[in-house]
């Protein structure tokens, strides 16, 4: 026992880097994750006594105890099974490609990231370029909903902005669950986005397998208390109109409530621009009758470093207003258990459209359109603020502004931007610029039709 043993220097170090990381994993990293989940759960306990929604405890299980949860899913067992039969193939092969459809979709949320991060990147985005306006009732709503119940928004899909400022101004309540498309797959994107606590879906999957997984997961979020979005048109609007619902991810969570003793109630979230960033690649594919959107990823980190720039020099104008107003809230529990999904999915885009803020580009593309011929730029201005001071709940001014500067600066942009001309007191609708008019006009007509038929 007391012999002397001689061993090559690479051996010797071989066996001390291999004592030193057998003593880190048993004993060293145990403590520090103790340690620093400790640290999280208070942190986590002082942020849930100033949010009017507490992060639920779904949200935070760790990562891979969650996707280990979701795979063993009696559900989803089922549906393993299943999917080796009709796809002749071994279990464990079915069972390693639903582990793989997990670690898609569960995200590794992070109360650092969301509201270190992510609330102050989504308060200096949204504040840069646009002057955000909010319903007068949006804080009012959300403190009414109970506390015990799940609290989903049915937003609609303007512009991938709606993401950002749904989370800023949703910052003070809660920490929002999206469901986010491919576009948001690409490395290093994709992790900071699901830190930030949203779960990937790929839209154009037809596999029963993936489905159920996805289907379980959001049935599980619902079930755990978690506050969650969803965009029920499944995508962006080319035209600028409300696209009908698509009911996937809204019957996950309907099926869940229904089995649930806790309740859902649903936000319906309305949401316009003055200028929506991708407006013309939208266009485009309205034209096209795809949905093959064209913009690579250096020309928007092009975009964003161009106006940096005229921000650093003090040339950087706004892009007018964006308005996010949530509209009444519909309780599951309340509305009638024989409805279909449908039904329910109608009711929320009818109060989105009655909520549908209307802003001062919509408003004078709409005028022109009906004007048709080169219109007088006095006549404009004078019905455009006549239509403001009728409905000022819909346009959201503050008491201090004046509607006529507000078109003025409205006015301004559609001149910049190429879409109408002025000479003299005439304006002109530049040539090949009505659809994008047309564009902006859709949701303050479509809204306007349905705010109409409420009133009477």
């Amino acid at each position: 026992m007391s012999q002397t043993v001689e061993l090559p220097i690479w051996l010797f170090v071989l066996i001390v880097v291999f004592a030193a990381v057998t003593f880190a994993s048993h004993f060293l990293f145990p403590s520090v994750r103790w340690f620093l989940r400790r640290r999280l759960e208070r942190a986590v306990a002082r942020l849930n006594q100033r949010l009017t929604r507490p992060i639920e405890p779904f949200k935070l299980v760790a990562r891979h105890d969650m996707i280990q949860r979701l795979i063993y899913d009696p559900e989803v067992t089922r549906a393993i099974v299943e999917y080796a039969r009709k796809s002749s193939v071994r279990e464990d092969v079915a069972f390693e490609k639903a582990r793989s459809y997990a670690r898609e979709i569960v995200p590794s949320f992070s109360a650092f990231a969301y509201f270190g991060l992510g609330i102050r990147l989504a308060r200096w985005l949204a504040n840069a370029l646009y002057t955000v306006r909010c319903g007068p009732r949006n804080d009012d709503i959300i403190a009414n909903i109970p506390t015990d119940a799940t609290a989903v928004f049915i937003m609609n899909h303007r512009s991938n902005m709606d993401y950002v400022l749904v989370t800023y101004l949703a910052g003070r309540a809660s920490a929002l669950s999206y469901a986010v498309g491919e576009w948001a797959r690409v490395w290093p994107l994709s992790r900071l986005i699901k830190s930030m606590g949203a779960h990937f879906i790929r839209r154009k999957s037809r596999g029963q397998l993936y489905r159920k997984v996805l289907a379980r997961y959001v049935q599980m979020a619902t079930e755990g208390g978690v506050t969650q979005a969803i965009f029920p048109e499944g995508g962006l609007s080319l035209d600028g109109n409300l696209a009908p619902p698509k009911l996937g991810l809204l019957s996950y969570v309907v099926e869940a409530g229904r089995e649930s003793d806790r309740d859902v109630v649903f936000v319906p979230v309305a949401i316009n621009y003055d200028r929506i960033l991708e407006d013309r690649v939208l266009m485009a594919a309205h034209q096209r009758g795809d949905r093959r959107f064209g913009a690579r990823i250096s020309v928007v980190v092009g975009f964003i470093l161009q106006k940096l720039w005229l921000r650093v020099r003090g040339k950087f104008l706004r892009f007018g207003s964006a308005a996010v107003v949530f509209g009444e809230p519909l309780s599951l529990q309340s509305f009638d258990a024989d409805a279909p999904v449908e039904a329910l999915a109608q009711d929320l885009m009818t109060r989105i459209e009655a909520a549908m803020p209307r802003l001062a580009v919509p408003l004078l593309s709409k005028r022109l359109l009906e004007q048709g011929a080169p219109t007088s730029r006095t006549a404009l201005m004078m019905q455009a603020a006549q239509d403001m001071e009728a409905a000022p709940e819909r346009y959201l001014l503050n008491p201090s502004e004046n509607p006529m500067q507000v078109l003025d600066a409205a006015l301004d942009q559609m001149i910049a931007r190429g879409f109408v001309t002025v000479d003299a007191d005439r304006v002109t609708i530049c040539e090949g610029e009505r659809d994008a008019l047309r564009f902006y006009a859709n949701s303050t007509e479509q809204s306007e039709r349905t705010y109409s038929a409420a009133a009477k």
